[in-house]
């Protein structure tokens, strides 16, 4: 990579005159151990035909001991019960190499990646070691990333605005917008995405998709990269290619870890080290050129032309006997032997780790995410404006909806809104126009929620953002669309209606319902961020029953019981039915049109409130009981998905 590259930092850096960088920010200026040497200008001037491998002098050494992970299921009408997948392993992963994590199905690979990496937290037991030290989870977040097996990545941007975005939420302020270009320039070229930076993630192919996930966390410059199977899904020339920057990005001395299922001969040989789980044990840690040394020397030579990674696998397996298994993790010491590794005398001791961790803790300690929450919600804001303007399914298709069941709706009760006959259709009418927000804006929110928060999972671990600044933000973006299909919605339908033609009573009438709109939302939020979509999807509509029933639309609110009671004053629907009534035909309106020839029984309104057991003087309080239902909804939708958010982990 060009030096511009490393302008950007865990937590960005500053260029120096000698052709190095800083990283943990300004206050490692004069801090030697913070540099990222990446050669002199004739240095860089020789290898201008190929990109330049810098090295992190401050890079990070991890070792792990007797780590254990219990998963815990809990279950309603059963025992809890608790398997345990990781059995006091041990392990060390050196700077400047690629480590491969390898093994069969279900050996606990991702969750050893998960536990090391900080994404998991509950459950685990032992120690993890970062240069010496106890890791200190939250300064080893901010110096590492995890990149998920799947690629979490915002379709409906293309490759260049992603980067950009990125380099806005996980650079500093201060470095401009010239430098950001410049760092997105390099870093795409890099990874051989300048063709396809104008190019939507949804466009792209699987090894792009993958290139791009690894692009968006370069921007930081991470000094550890854990990356759950790279290779899924990719042919053999993705793969390679993948691996090989992989392997490329180690050499400049980070610390990369990455699990691999079984990778062929050459793409092992790519790896420097590798670290073999057999059902939760090591079976085998060291250099990849020593496991077939340490085959013979443990008694089971591994066949001539045959893959030191599938025969690895095969024992693990268990193929050619428990036993073997056995000895084999005897002959690690389950992970706490270094014999194998390429280089085992040249590892740094446990005194010149710490020192090289006391000497990078102030900066690291000090600093917390890397821009401001005020520039998070800005960026944020930005991108969900855009994100809305291009997604079909909750923009256009919301505001469609919305037009054409208004102009059905207005048809089916054309001008019953001003006839004496109609008033009972006419109260079903509002009643409607409350089922349709409510369902219409809960399944939708419900659908689209969790589609979210696999994205939110990932930037958020890696600190892109605060759960804060991301909530905010979405709540925000949603509004003014909502504003626009609700007033559109009401507009159509009032005036096909001919519901009374004042403009203190449309206000009344859209205040009510687009205040049903925003309800509804927070509560969608709240089921989809707790649920699957099958699962919210069932119990949305389910739970929207109580508040039908307690509205006082089928019942009025006099006629329950008084044990039952108590369930008007939790339905919404009580409330906004009561205000969207109470607007139509509150204010003191006077006698509805009646034809000559017919008999109207509700031509005077005060008549027909008092026959539904609806007050007219209410819509101030009804508006509040609204808008503590809307406040009380998001802040438990926002609870709900940070307990969502450490539950995962």
């Amino acid at each position: 990579m060009e030096a511009v590259l490393h302008e950007s930092t865990t937590q960005g850096g500053q260029m120096m005159g000698n052709g190095c960088v800083t990283i943990g920010g300004t206050r490692g200026i004069n801090n030697p151990d913070n540099l990222v040497c990446v050669g002199s200008k004739a240095e860089n001037a020789s290898r201008s035909k190929k990109l330049p491998l810098p090295c992190i002098q401050n890079s990070i050494d991890i070792w792990f001991d007797n780590v254990t992970y219990t998963a815990v299921q809990k279950a309603l009408m059963s025992k809890t019960t608790k398997k345990e997948i990781l059995h006091k392993i041990n392990g060390r992963l050196p700077p400047g190499q690629l480590i491969a994590i390898m093994g069969p199905s279900g050996a606990g690979k991702s969750t050893l990646l998960d536990v090391l990496s900080g994404y998991r937290i509950n459950g685990v037991g032992g120690t993890v070691y970062v240069n010496g030290r106890p890791r200190n989870l939250e300064e080893f977040r901010r110096s590492s990333c995890y990149i998920t097996q799947d690629d979490r990545l915002q379709p409906l941007f293309t490759v260049q605005e992603s980067m950009k975005i990125a380099a806005d939420l996980k650079l500093p302020v201060d470095i401009g917008d010239k430098k950001k270009e410049k760092i997105i320039h390099n870093i795409l070229g890099t990874l051989g995405l300048q063709k396809t930076k104008n190019v939507r993630a949804a466009q792209l192919s699987g090894g792009q998709k993958k290139r791009l996930s690894i692009a968006l966390e370069l921007i930081s410059n991470p000094m550890v990269m854990f990356l759950d199977e790279p290779t899924t899904g990719l042919d053999s020339s993705s793969c390679t290619m993948c691996i090989k920057l992989l392997k490329q990005l180690a050499s400049e001395g980070r610390t990369i870890v990455c699990t691999i299922h079984q990778p062929s001969a050459m793409l092992f040989a790519l790896f420097d080290q590798v670290y073999v789980l057999a059902a939760g044990n090591c079976v085998y840690q060291g250099g990849t050129e020593k496991m077939i040394p340490f085959f013979e020397a443990i008694g089971y030579p591994c066949p001539m032309y045959h893959n030191p990674a599938d025969y690895v696998i095969e024992m693990a397996c268990g193929e050619y006997g428990e036993e073997k298994v056995e000895k084999m993790i005897q002959a690690t010491s389950n992970g706490r032997s270094y014999r194998y590794f390429n280089d085992p005398d040249s590892l740094p001791n446990n005194q010149a780790l710490q020192d090289i961790s006391a000497k990078n803790s102030i900066e690291i300690s000090e600093n917390q995410l890397a821009t401001s929450q005020f520039n998070q919600l800005r960026v944020l804001l930005r991108r969900g404006f855009v994100k809305a303007g291009r997604d079909q399914t909750l923009t256009y298709l919301r505001i469609g909806v919305n037009i054409v069941v208004s102009l059905m709706l207005g048809t089916l009760y054309w001008k019953a809104g001003n006839d004496g006959t109609k008033v009972l259709d006419n109260y079903n009418l509002l009643f409607s126009i409350l089922m349709h927000h409510t369902f219409a804006t809960m399944m939708l929110t419900i659908l689209t929620i969790p589609q979210e928060i696999s994205i939110l999972t990932k930037e958020h671990f890696n600190r892109w953002y605060s759960l804060k600044m991301y909530y905010t933000s979405l709540t925000l973006v949603d509004i003014p669309l909502s504003v626009v299909c609700c007033f559109s919605f009401t507009a159509i339908i009032y005036y096909m209606t001919a519901q009374p033609p004042e403009m203190v009573r449309f206000l009344m009438f859209f205040i009510s319902s687009q205040l049903v709109v925003l309800v509804v939302q927070g509560f969608g939020m709240m089921i989809g961020a707790y649920f699957n979509v099958t699962n919210g999807t069932f119990l949305g509509p389910t739970l929207c029953v109580p508040m039908m029933m307690f509205a006082g639309f089928g019942v009025r609110l006099c006629d329950l019981p008084p044990y039952l009671y108590w369930g008007s004053y939790v339905s919404y629907l009580r409330y906004a039915l009561e205000g969207t009534v109470g607007a139509v035909y509150g204010l003191e309106r006077g006698i509805i049109e009646c034809p000559e020839d017919a008999y109207c029984h509700y031509k005077y309104p005060k008549t027909f409130l008092e026959a539904v057991g609806v007050r007219s003087d209410q819509f101030e309080n009804d508006i509040i009981a609204l808008v503590l239902f809307l406040f009380v909804l998001r802040i438990s939708a926002y609870v709900v998905l940070r307990l969502k958010l450490m539950s995962i982990r």
